[in-house]
């Protein structure tokens, strides 16, 4: 049964942490008839949030998600450890940036000279080391599902927004961005599967657009956006007519899935024969191309470019995962069990270095940034030592090990406090040192930040009240 049940066990501690908001258990119990004539209402109130700013509350009306699947290495990245021996600082060296005191990896320098505009978070931790179950914590908040069934898991963020009515013109609320270039590769399956991806419990109507097309280049279209010569509007129509007489026969005993697909097929329609959509959305062509370049000609960078049009078009959340190249002879993705610090400072930070600095800067020349909430995550980090092993998949000799107990995620825009370090890792970067921040709380900030509130509640399938943010948002990230 999904749900929450309040309580959270952090990694290295051995006392359970009690979120702020009711859990459903005690929603039903408040709902029971004559149970000290307590009501829902009452029970809220008498849990009332905390006082928190409420010019942050809200500040942020879209949010785009960089997620940087496989796991980057915190210490080579944006918590290094200059002072340890070599097994642990790893190759690079640390440059200074624009604000005084913070120091980041020498491989991501236009990042560094926009420091003022980030709140490095370099305490995160959680407890699981998989990546298929791992990326719960990060894209939910929310612990995964033993069973790994999707109608079991918790909803991602853009589920919620999606199901709150959030969003604006015929465009989905909800779009994740999974980019798989035209080459032949290796992809690994934990993509697909990974959970926190989709709509959970809230329903198949809510899980997102999912977009795979490689943003390379001329031939770069969305399939479903795109009707073909020989279909015309009216034809198509016709079929839409012929549809709904089909679907009306199946009414009895109607499933879920069937409504999810009625809605989608509607949402499809409107997409194709809208003239907003036809006209700019997917179309990066549109683009300047000072802009696409200043974003990178890559995969990564024009899949970001992409996200920027899409929020702009009134799109709430849009999650750009990291392509999966799944090249030979590499490590895959951030998950660098080996060649990482070559592939480090070939293959991956470059290309994230330069798209986020760019949406930064696009973000704020539009005037975009206050309003939007940018996060750049993985799933966990890498172990402290070069070659130590922490999972199944081991690491070799030049390479790092998944690594959940500690690692670092960063924020910008919409309402976040610039300019700060929030939180800090052991002298190995192996464990939280002060200010332990669980996924939990990261997306309940990222939620009160979007205007969700702690007593926000949504049906699960079964018609079950559940809290949607169970966790505490972290009042010192916000401006």
């Amino acid at each position: 049964m999904p749900g929450y049940s309040g309580y959270m066990l952090l990694p290295g501690c051995h006392n359970y942490h009690r979120s702020r908001g009711p859990n459903r258990r005690e929603i039903l119990r408040a709902g029971t008839a004559g149970l000290l004539g307590l009501t829902l209402p009452q029970l809220l109130a008498g849990r009332a949030p905390a006082a928190v700013d409420d010019k942050t509350f809200g500040k942020a009306k879209a949010c785009i998600l960089l997620f940087m699947w496989g796991g980057p290495a915190h210490q080579d990245t944006w918590d290094m450890k200059p002072d340890q021996p070599e097994q642990i600082r790893g190759e690079f060296k640390p440059i200074a940036t624009k604000v005084p005191g913070i120091q980041i990896c020498e491989h991501m320098p236009q990042l560094a000279q926009r420091t003022d505009k980030l709140s490095i978070v370099r305490s995160m931790t959680h407890s699981n080391a998989d990546h298929t179950t791992g990326t719960s914590f990060l894209l939910t908040g929310q612990p995964p599902v033993q069973s790994g069934e999707i109608r079991s898991q918790w909803p991602q963020i853009g589920a919620v927004l999606s199901k709150l009515g959030r969003g604006r013109g015929v465009l989905p609320p909800f779009v994740s961005l999974r980019p798989k270039p035209e080459v032949e590769n290796d992809v690994p399956r934990f993509l697909e599967s990974s959970q926190g991806q989709f709509g959970g419990w809230l329903g198949p109507v809510f899980d997102p657009m999912i977009i795979d097309s490689d943003p390379i280049g001329k031939s770069y279209r969305i399939a479903e956006m795109t009707l073909r010569p020989e279909l015309s509007v009216s034809r198509l129509e016709d079929r839409r007519s012929l549809l709904k007489q089909i679907d009306e026969q199946l009414r009895q005993g109607q499933s879920p899935n069937l409504a999810a697909r009625d809605k989608n097929n509607e949402r499809a329609f409107q997409l194709l024969t809208s003239a907003a959509t036809e006209k700019g959305a997917f179309n990066l062509g549109e683009e300047p191309q000072k802009v696409r370049e200043r974003y990178g000609m890559n995969c990564h960078g024009q899949s970001v470019l992409q996200a920027r049009r899409l929020i702009e078009r009134g799109v709430p959340l849009v999650t750009v995962y990291w392509p999966s190249e799944g090249i030979k002879n590499v490590s895959i993705l951030w998950d660098t069990h080996s060649r990482n610090f070559i592939d480090l400072k070939s293959r991956l930070m470059p290309p994230a270095d330069q798209a986020f600095s760019a949406l930064l800067d696009d973000l704020s020349e539009r005037n975009m940034l206050d309003e939007t909430l940018v996060v750049w995550t993985g799933e966990f980090g890498r172990t402290p030592k070069v070659g130590q092993r922490n999972s199944d998949a081991g690491a070799g000799a030049d390479g790092r090990d998944h690594w959940p107990n500690c690692f670092t995620t960063v924020l910008a825009g919409g309402g976040v406090r610039g300019g700060m370090v929030y939180g800090k890792s052991d002298k190995q970067a192996a464990f939280p040192a002060s200010d332990p921040v669980a996924p939990v709380d990261l997306v309940a900030t990222v939620y009160h930040l979007l205007g969700v509130s702690e007593t926000q509640t949504l049906p699960d399938m079964s018609g079950r009240p559940t809290f949607v943010r169970p966790g505490k948002a972290i009042t010192e990230l916000l401006t």
